[in-house]
């Protein structure tokens, strides 16, 4: 046996799982979601969940938590993505809340942190009580300790405490009224079984994922690019650079990294080269302190 054909053999055993995750949540659940933002994850998301239930159609929405904040090229990628599959999609925008004064800017000018607030208002609004996100355990500390059926409670927080044992496969979906459930059919991916499988399926993605040039500055050790949300502060001096994105969030806080990686075989091997997640070389958010993630997911975060 080849390591071509092992490697192979492994994402078959992950696109199986997930798609058995995504049944098994349309048997057990009323009104599921799946959170999209139209980042390599939750893009995955949706190809296995169209292959889940094809030829039909996919019978959850897509929910998109809008910073605002978000890269062009991202947003018409999402925009054409649910116009090819026919999909309803929900926009919650942190915009709406801002203006309203529900919520307030922070200092920082980052606004991943406000995505909850919208995001468990649309939970509660729309009576979503499945949530699919793409969350991986080799993202972040904080995601490892998450179960693929996580329970939140009636505030849409995460409670460690009330994680409940998977084994052989088997998922608890139970939940009392008020509450609902995350479901992360990605838990045993890696960033580099990602890109293998999009190689695979030929999965189409934002071009920022791949090597471009950009105009950037360098801020705590990330290349950050000027837009709606800033630009460079005194002292910070903006460079053009060959740049891509391992990630994409809300553009304040994620940064692109130096690549030469125009196409997947050689984004492949730079993710296998990398010693850093995307989140700890991109995610400024995720700095803010050792805890900054579970913080985040305990008030009801993704």
């Amino acid at each position: 046996m080849t390591a071509t054909t092992t490697a192979l053999d492994a994402l078959d055993r992950l696109e199986s799982e997930a798609i058995h995750i995504f049944r098994e949540v349309a048997g057990e659940f009323d009104r599921p979601v799946i959170l999209f933002s139209g980042g390599k994850d939750s893009t995955l998301l949706l190809h296995l969940a169209v292959k889940a239930f094809w030829p039909a159609p996919v019978p959850f929405p897509l929910l998109h938590v809008d910073t605002g904040h978000n890269f062009d090229e991202v947003i018409e990628f999402r925009d054409r993505v649910v116009a090819r599959h026919g999909l309803r999609l929900e926009v919650a925008k942190v915009q709406d809340y801002i203006d309203d004064g529900r919520l307030a800017e922070r200092p920082d000018g980052t606004r991943n942190p406000l995505q909850t607030v919208p995001l468990l208002d649309a939970i509660t609004t729309h009576r979503f009580d499945a949530v699919f996100g793409g969350g991986r355990r080799d993202e972040e500390r904080a995601r490892a300790k998450e179960r693929i059926f996580s329970l939140r409670n009636s505030f849409g927080q995460w409670e460690p405490r009330r994680q409940r044992p998977e084994l052989w496969n088997l998922y608890n979906g139970r939940h009392r009224p008020g509450e609902h459930v995350r479901v992360f059919p990605l838990s045993n991916w890696t960033e580099l079984d990602v890109w293998h499988y999009i190689a695979r399926e030929g999965i189409e993605l934002p071009s920022i994922y791949y090597a471009h040039r950009r105009e950037v500055y360098l801020r705590d050790g990330m290349w950050l690019a000027e837009g709606p949300w800033g630009g460079p502060r005194d002292g910070e001096v903006k460079v053009e650079k060959t740049v891509r994105y391992r990630t994409v969030g809300d553009g304040s806080c994620t940064g692109a990294v130096e690549s030469g990686a125009t196409d997947i075989g050689t984004v492949i091997a730079e993710v296998a080269a990398s010693r850093l997640t995307e989140r700890g070389a991109t995610r400024a958010d995720d700095r803010m302190s050792e805890a900054a993630m579970e913080d985040r997911k305990r008030e009801g975060y993704f």
